[in-house]
């Protein structure tokens, strides 16, 4: 089987290829033996090699080539830098920056060790994360966009969950709600809030929709930054609120359960806007 790379930096040019040295036959018996049958066969790959100028952008395209197309799957390991770097006819600086690209990317991982090596990861939800939270570190996030946001796929999580959520996940829910009175009545802030967050991801993921929880907890990611950055505050009305979309959740009353999260959501917003505006005016 072989691998065709559709992102390529320069056309594929046999003449050229073998001129700058790049073999043209397979390397298959002329690489170090793998030692373990899930790394990627760098025999089956067709690599062209990479122009000098930002050489390590034309490197991660045809890995990240190879994964969406599925040639590379999750779990599979790289082969060695010193195989790549020779098929790719680049140096080793270049393919680690491509790696750092891709590691960055959430595509590949980096392990250390006499096993370790790169990996094409899983999918997971953590680039998503990562990316808002750097548009929140950049400015790019404010509380009226937070705010928005998370009402918007509140809305539509609640209302896949209302189709889907099994008993498992309304008991997930209700054991969540009891942890968070519990310590409400403790006066712990940190794991009452933290508890009313995991609220959020239990409800995403009792859509078992990937793309809605990756969303919420890219979100969710933020309301930690940015609760942390306002600090404690009371909130006495959102354990009733909670309880009260447990029996809508429980009678799958979509409409009810929607219209009961916005109205705390926007609730928790003014409260929120209240203390983010004294701290503004505290720092000046």
């Amino acid at each position: 089987m072989a691998w065709t790379i559709c992102t390529m930096v320069k056309p594929f040019n046999p003449k050229t290829i073998q001129s700058e040295g790049f073999p043209m036959t397979d390397l298959a018996g002329k690489m170090p033996a793998m030692d373990t049958d899930k790394t990627a066969a760098l025999s089956e790959w067709t690599i062209v090699p990479i122009s000098p100028q930002r050489a390590f952008e034309g490197i991660a395209a045809q890995i990240r080539a190879l994964i969406v197309e599925g040639k590379l799957k999750p779990g599979d390991r790289l082969p060695a830098e010193r195989d790549l770097s020779a098929r790719f006819n680049v140096g080793r600086g270049t393919l680690r920056e491509a790696f750092r690209a891709l590691e960055l990317a959430g595509m590949i991982e980096l392990r250390k060790g006499a096993a370790g090596g790169a990996f094409v990861r899983s999918g997971g939800s953590e680039v998503i994360a990562k990316g808002l939270i750097d548009l929140y570190f950049l400015g790019a996030i404010d509380p009226r966009h937070l705010t928005e946001a998370r009402i918007g796929i509140s809305e539509i999580v609640v209302r896949s969950a209302c189709d889907r959520m099994t008993e498992d996940d309304l008991q997930a829910l209700e054991d969540n709600v009891a942890r968070a009175a519990k310590a409400d009545a403790a006066g712990d802030f940190d794991e009452r809030t933290r508890v009313h967050q995991e609220f959020h991801m239990l409800l995403a993921r009792s859509t078992r929709n990937p793309i809605y929880i990756a969303n919420m907890e890219g979100i969710m990611e933020i309301v930690r930054l940015f609760v942390r950055t306002i600090g404690p505050s009371e909130n006495d009305f959102v354990l009733p609120s909670r309880r009260r979309l447990l029996k809508q959740l429980r009678a799958r009353d979509a409409g009810a359960a929607i219209a009961e999260m916005t109205k705390t959501l926007q609730r928790l917003h003014k409260q929120y806007m209240v203390l983010w505006e004294d701290r503004a005016r505290g720092a000046t």
